[in-house]
């Protein structure tokens, strides 16, 4: 007999966020991996101990919301910062039952409009500390593609 989780992704955003002081929490160190591209890394360039060669290393804290990260990402890359830029977010995860990594959609963002992804934050899509995330931007001349997801191969 199959078991079904009733809760559903609204209930999980709607989740009371513990406030983090982040006068007194240390930091975390976030392996943030870009592409100009319009789509994500694929899976496989993260296996064997490998990754991607477009590394950011921010540190910031559960807390941070998507925007947040964006505006981080466009100190770093000055060509992000044309309005309209598109910025698709994905956490990469290694799968604790097999040695692959995993990729989750999370949200994304656009310069200079407001979104409904805006404020989301890694803590409310469970974020945990040691995975990566993985960021594919689209400038604002070419339409994001229909599917950024990360291709197996």
């Amino acid at each position: 007999m199959a078991l079904e989780s009733r809760i559903t992704q609204e209930e999980i955003k709607k989740e009371p966020e513990k406030p983090i002081d982040r006068e007194k929490t240390c930091p975390l160190l976030l392996r943030v991996f870009t592409t100009n591209s319009g789509r994500h890394h694929r899976v496989d360039e993260f296996a064997r101990g490998n990754v991607p060669s477009s590394e950011l290393q921010i540190y910031t804290w559960m807390d941070a919301t998507l925007k947040e990260l964006t505006s981080l990402v466009k100190e770093v890359y000055p060509e992000a910062r044309k309005k309209g830029t598109h910025f698709s977010f994905a956490i990469v995860y290694p799968d604790p039952k097999r040695q692959i990594y995993r990729v989750k959609d999370i949200g994304s963002t656009v310069s200079g409009r407001k979104g409904a992804d805006d404020s989301m934050t890694l803590q409310s899509q469970r974020f945990q500390i040691g995975d990566y995330l993985d960021i594919a931007i689209t400038p604002p001349n070419r339409a994001p593609p229909i599917n950024t997801r990360m291709r197996p191969f």
